[in-house]
């Protein structure tokens, strides 16, 4: 064969090779479709797989809480009515101490950026940040929408509140923030009956809403610990067998085994940036966090975070309930391939025993606060309140 042959036979393998559809490929392999225009400033910052975030540079989740009077970085009121729910209201529904809002999170060798609004806006402008998962993620949603709208204020907005998907829209800028209600991640249906957790399926709805996003941050944890009547579920499917109940560490594997994969198959693009959100730790036993006399006073398993307003003293936090669920998050991220960044704020959380409702909530009546042993909710947070500190390690994190 002469050399002209040659030369033509490997022009003619290279056309064969690049006409190959993208859907062919190996899903590690497929070539993304760039669009500059509207992701300007994640084309001049490509995803990388960080875990935990910036753990080269400075560990954000390693730190200590500082008193700062320049806190908090915002009022209930600035947010506008109908933004913050009840359940988080905790100034407006009578909490009587502040103190607990003074604080900020200071990493060991670095500073975290003060969230500025208009920054966000102009980095995010064309795009659609979506929260995905539980109530947690609400009350991370609605922490965002107020630190934007109070340091950002002139801005035009409109909010639609539908289930499963609600969204703020900044209209100056074209950017969407979407909160997604998908407490498991993985799917639930009606099947003969009754609700079943499917664990190997996402619903085609929520994929195809999870799709539109250009920045994605899921969460998922509390509810697959719930019992009895809490419990969200009468069976789980799972490979066409169907099951009472499960070990709930192995249920939740399953359930999150089916999200990373989830991920791997659509998220291919290195213009869509994916975050996960660790367990928020909850406080309803003060054993977890008093000793001696003091703790031998208070009933184990107690709604204790009632009348705590100060953080916990020091800089790690006893062992808790929260610590099986992490792993399991932990090493689930760690096995995705593709570039998921893990915002590891459970210790930096657990540290925040004030940082509850507990009593004072929109959605208790005043008999159900004359008990707060019974009615204290110890597992959202105040707004504002510990959110907003995920936020701007969450805005570190996106733009830093």
């Amino acid at each position: 064969m002469s050399a002209l042959q040659c030369l033509t036979f490997l022009f003619l393998f290279i056309l064969l090779q690049d006409a190959t559809p993208a859907s062919s490929l190996p899903l590690g392999r497929r070539r993304p479709i760039l669009n500059n225009s509207n992701h300007s400033n994640f084309a001049k910052h490509p995803r990388r797989v960080v875990f935990p975030v910036n753990r080269g540079n400075c560990d954000l989740f390693s730190g200590e809480w500082v008193r700062d009077e320049a806190y908090p970085l915002y009022r209930a009121k600035e947010c506008g009515g109908g933004i913050i729910d009840p359940g988080f209201d905790c100034q407006t529904y009578g909490r009587p101490d502040s103190d607990y809002l003074k604080f900020r999170w200071k990493p060991f060798n670095c500073d975290v950026p003060r969230f500025n609004g208009v920054k966000f806006l102009q980095e995010m402008r064309n795009k659609t940040i979506m929260f995905v998962g539980d109530s947690l993620g609400r009350n991370q949603w609605e922490s965002l929408i107020c630190m934007i709208t109070s340091s950002a204020p002139f801005i035009h907005t409109h909010i639609i509140h539908e289930d499963p998907l609600s969204t703020f829209k900044i209209l100056d800028y074209n950017v969407k923030v979407s909160f997604y209600r998908a407490p498991y991640l993985v799917d639930i249906e009606r099947i003969h009956g009754k609700t079943t957790l499917k664990l190997d399926e996402i619903s085609v709805d929520a994929s195809n809403a999870w799709r539109t996003a250009d920045v994605l941050l899921f969460n998922t944890g509390h509810w697959w610990s719930h019992t009895g009547s809490l419990r969200g579920w009468e069976q789980m499917e799972v490979g066409g067998r169907y099951y009472g109940d499960m070990d709930r560490l192995v249920a939740m594997r399953k359930g999150l085994t089916t999200w990373s994969n989830w991920v791997l198959r659509y998220i291919n693009s290195p213009l869509t940036r994916v975050f996960f959100l660790s367990v928020s730790p909850t406080h309803y036993n003060a054993n977890e966090w008093t000793s001696g006399a003091k703790a031998s006073t208070i009933t184990q398993g107690g709604k204790t975070c009632y009348s705590q307003t100060t953080p916990f003293s020091g800089r790690s936090y006893p062992t808790s309930s929260y610590v099986d669920q992490k792993k399991v998050i932990d090493e689930v991220v760690k096995e995705i391939k593709s570039h998921v960044s893990l915002m590891d704020i459970s210790m930096l959380s657990a540290l925040r025993v004030d940082g509850h409702p507990s009593i004072y909530s929109g959605d208790l009546n005043p008999s159900l606060k004359k008990n707060p042993d019974r009615s204290s909710d110890c597992s959202h947070w105040c707004l504002p309140g510990l959110p907003d500190t995920w936020n701007q390690l969450f805005y570190a994190a996106l733009l830093f």
